[in-house]
């Protein structure tokens, strides 16, 4: 477990790291796996490490950095959904279908309505030949989420038929 004074030798490191990925400077991803080499046990680098690996495409790199950030302690709420995202996102975009499902399931359990998650996880079903339950959980994210006057005007029939797919008159 880091210390208060571990911290504050992580914290602006992480920081600028974290700066120069956003502004898309290629030393961000250099600076990341070696804070991350430096300090295994800091979720929050993991994370950031495991998204500039997908950032860059190398996709199976990110997944251990995502594991270590969702197995590790203190990711902050928004981070930690960001984590099972970029995991089960991760994951389907490998092929690595049932995994991907029990990731972004597990964020469900603490996100629960959460739209993105729901809609990686539709796409998941869909790779697992679950495509009804992926038409019915998009449908379903639609209502919920949209903003456009004619499916909220009709918001109740999309969610009532949403479980009703096959039946007919």
């Amino acid at each position: 477990m880091n210390t208060d004074s571990e911290y504050e030798t992580v914290d602006a490191p992480l920081a600028q790291a974290v700066r120069l990925r956003e502004e898309k400077t290629p030393r961000a991803h250099e600076e990341l796996v070696s804070l991350a080499a430096r300090h295994p046990h800091d979720a929050a680098i993991a994370y950031q490490t495991a998204w500039s690996h997908d950032s860059l495409g190398f996709e199976a790199q990110a997944v251990p950095y995502y594991e270590r950030a969702l197995n590790g302690r203190g990711l902050a709420a928004q981070d930690r959904h960001g984590a099972f995202l970029g995991l089960g996102s991760t994951l389907r975009v490998l092929g690595r279908y049932a995994e991907a499902r029990e990731v972004l399931g597990r964020g469900l359990s603490e996100f629960a309505q959460d739209a993105a998650l729901r809609t990686f996880l539709a796409m998941t079903l869909y790779n697992l030949g679950e495509s009804r339950e992926a038409v019915r959980t998009l449908l379903l994210v639609s209502a919920a989420t949209s903003r456009d006057p004619q499916v909220q005007a009709y918001r109740p029939a999309i969610e009532y038929y949403a479980d009703r797919l096959d039946e007919t008159e």
